[in-house]
């Protein structure tokens, strides 16, 4: 018989959602009275897809990859996003509101096709629905590896509160300059915030990536960081201030940036890295003694292009 997380509960995990502060946005509205904040998201479940994802960082998607739950909407909005197509508070082109045992359900027979891990992409404006999946698969006995993918603009308290919940934390670290941040995110407070919930996630798991005989890892953190184009000088400092917490930590440098219709004609976004910018970011990872990690190919951003109109995005 299928045991579901009793509606008590998942009344009581949803609650925070009435005068929603979940994210530095705190917006304070109630979101079960239909009333949006920045991100656009009611107290559903609303997600763009659940898929097997096999291009993440070879220890996060393993050898069958990973689950992701990609939420629709986001907390930033980052005006060259690349997943623009569910991640944008209008126009989105997939949403599905779902009822938890749909989502499980969904989620378990993914599992079954041999899948270690389950990944939460763009959940910081979701968590009370991401503790109330994690719960209902643990009722029904399902332990995966749980991965906050994330990217980077989070609480500390709430990232506190999913030190139970959570085994890897893949977070995003875009901005060491506030402007920029404002600029192309409209987020004049990303650098505090998420150098908080970083040095938060470090905490929990430290800078050791604890890998599975399967080669995949159980329990960690890992930083990513998506190089820009024009703006060097950001990329050194994140570095930089990742190398204050520990230059131990596993960094995921990635190349893989490039301009989508809506930056098309933008004076710094408007193109694709170059060599000797992504040259100098590899040097200062090296330079401040960086030792673990992956670093895309240059050539990387022609292969990082998902579709969320098709069934299988990233097919």
């Amino acid at each position: 018989m299928k045991i579901s997380l009793p509606e008590s509960r998942l009344t009581q995990l949803l609650e925070p959602l009435e005068l929603c502060t979940v994210c530095p946005r705190n917006c304070r509205v109630n979101r079960f009275q239909g009333e949006k904040g920045i991100c656009g998201s009611d107290a559903g479940f609303n997600i763009s897809s659940i898929c097997i994802h096999k291009g993440e960082e070879p220890a996060i998607s393993g050898i069958h990859g990973i689950c992701n739950v990609f939420f629709s909407r986001c907390n930033l909005s980052c005006i060259y996003c690349q997943n623009y197509q569910i991640s944008c508070n209008r126009g989105l082109v997939s949403e599905h509101s779902m009822q938890l045992d749909e989502v499980v359900d969904s989620i378990t027979k993914i599992l079954e096709q041999g899948c270690h891990a389950v990944g939460f992409v763009s959940p910081s404006h979701y968590i009370p629905q991401v503790k109330a999946i994690i719960e209902a698969l643990r009722i029904q006995g399902s332990t995966p590896v749980f991965v906050y993918n994330t990217n980077g603009y989070d609480k500390v308290e709430e990232i506190r509160q999913l030190e139970s919940y959570i085994d890897i934390y893949l977070p995003d670290y875009k901005y060491s300059d506030n402007k920029l941040a404002l600029k192309f995110s409209k987020a004049n407070d990303y650098q505090q915030h998420a150098l908080a919930a970083i040095k938060e996630m470090y905490r929990q798991k430290g800078s050791t990536l604890v890998m599975h005989e399967n080669g995949y890892a159980e329990k960690g953190l890992i930083i990513r960081h998506l190089v820009l184009p024009g703006n060097i000088a950001n990329n050194l400092k994140v570095l930089s201030d990742i190398a204050e917490i520990s230059t131990s930590i596993a960094i995921s440098l990635m190349a893989q940036y490039y301009p989508t219709l809506a930056v098309k004609q933008h004076a710094e976004l408007g193109r694709q890295i170059t060599e000797d910018e992504y040259q100098a970011v590899k040097t200062e990872l090296d330079t401040l003694g960086f030792y673990k990690g992956w670093m895309q190919e240059l050539e990387s951003s022609e292969n990082y292009r998902p579709d969320f109109e098709s069934d299988n995005p990233f097919g």
